[in-house]
């Protein structure tokens, strides 16, 4: 049986002019944080700059360490998994059907649970 995330993991963005499946998407290991993958769904290129989407996989240990982004939004929707997400002095538990709204310049950081995490993110203006 397909989890939830391997359904996103196989599944497809519809555009008026095209089809993108994420199947056909490379995994890109994280620059920064070990155990971080990231599949870049939609990219700045296809957006004319407006926003980014990406899959995000956090392996179960890992972390995405405290960093900011000076100026994007970010959003996080919680597809699979568990973990907890430093907002500044706010800790919110991460599990399935949390969505969470990262506002620019607020340190935060994203931990994995046992079971790892995994997180469908968007950025406003794009992270690439």
């Amino acid at each position: 049986m397909n989890t939830v995330f391997e359904s996103f993991d196989n599944g497809r963005l519809l555009r008026l002019e095209s089809v993108t499946r994420f199947s056909e998407l490379a995994w890109n290991n994280h620059p920064s944080f070990s155990g971080v993958s990231l599949k870049h769904l939609v990219t700045s290129h296809e957006t004319g700059g407006l926003f980014s989407y990406h899959l995000v996989r956090i392996a179960p240990g890992h972390a995405i360490g405290d960093h900011i982004h000076e100026t994007q939004l970010e959003t996080h929707e919680v597809i699979e998994g568990t973990g907890i997400c430093r907002l500044g002095e706010v800790i919110e538990n991460y599990h399935p059907g949390v969505i969470s709204i990262i506002p620019s310049r607020l340190q935060y950081s994203v931990e994995a649970g046992l079971d790892g995490l995994l997180l469908f993110a968007k950025f406003m203006p794009p992270l690439c």
